[in-house]
């Protein structure tokens, strides 16, 4: 660990995947931005276990799918802890329905969520990155990067987006020290079980294909995220991490 302390700004860090990622941090020695579109509530309970574990927090309520919550998201963080050492780009939709019943702005809005959010707080976090000569970007991309599905394409094409970006990004500022990696969870447990039929009928049939007979657990996919955040992570740059328990690999 550096010897100042560092900061980390997670996305969809109210609950499951950013929940586990942020707290996990904490207990490495990071600050956290806690960040979430709606539940206030929830991101200020994870604040509060991250500063429960000496992290000193800020939480940072906006859409990452619109250009001005981009922006005022990390211009809060940056205004609070000078810069954002770490961004871990969570936050995502994942609707299941055919593509011929997907309306126009339920496309767009994924592709803004998914992916168009990773470019534009990878914009804004970025030159504070380079003036320290360190940072680390983390992504999440999911199965649908690697096969594509069914049902899902607006995710499918969002998700091969940030894949393409992750790719890009790792060979263009890998020389100024900062890393950009790819996690690709499997089915992995939630808070709370999909209220949608489809999305529980295509939940049931994701876990039915992982060898080792069960879900994830968040716990498990933050321990990577960790890792890639961590200095002995310098060496992982450009590549998309599974943690799917060997399903579809």
């Amino acid at each position: 660990m550096a010897a100042h302390r560092r900061t980390a700004l997670v996305t969809g860090a109210g609950r499951n995947i950013g929940r586990a990622v942020a707290l996990g941090l904490a207990e490495d020695g990071f600050d956290i931005v806690v960040n979430g579109s709606a539940d206030r509530a929830a991101c200020e309970a994870v604040a509060a276990e991250a500063a429960a574990r000496g992290a000193a927090t800020l939480v940072a309520m906006g859409d990452v799918g619109t250009p001005e919550g981009c922006a005022r998201i990390a211009a809060e963080a940056i205004a609070r802890f000078g810069a954002v050492d770490v961004l871990v780009n969570n936050a995502a939709l994942r609707p299941a329905r055919p593509f011929l019943e997907t309306p126009e702005e339920d496309w767009q809005r994924v592709i803004a969520v998914d992916l168009d959010a990773a470019v534009r707080l990878s914009r804004a976090c970025l030159p504070g990155m380079l003036a320290a000569g360190w940072g680390r970007i983390i992504n999440f991309t999911g199965m649908n990067a690697i096969h594509g599905y069914g049902g899902r394409a607006p995710v499918s094409v969002a998700k091969h987006g940030v894949w393409g970006l992750t790719k890009a990004l790792a060979k263009e500022f890998g020389p100024q020290g900062i890393t950009v990696n790819a996690i690709s969870p499997g089915p992995i447990a939630a808070d709370e079980a999909p209220s949608d039929p489809a999305a529980a009928a295509y939940r049931a049939k994701a876990v039915a294909r992982v060898p080792v007979g069960r879900e994830g657990t968040p716990a498990e996919v933050a321990a990577i995220a960790r890792l890639l955040a961590s200095d002995g992570g310098a060496y992982v740059n450009g590549q998309m991490l599974q943690v799917n328990g060997g399903a579809e690999t």
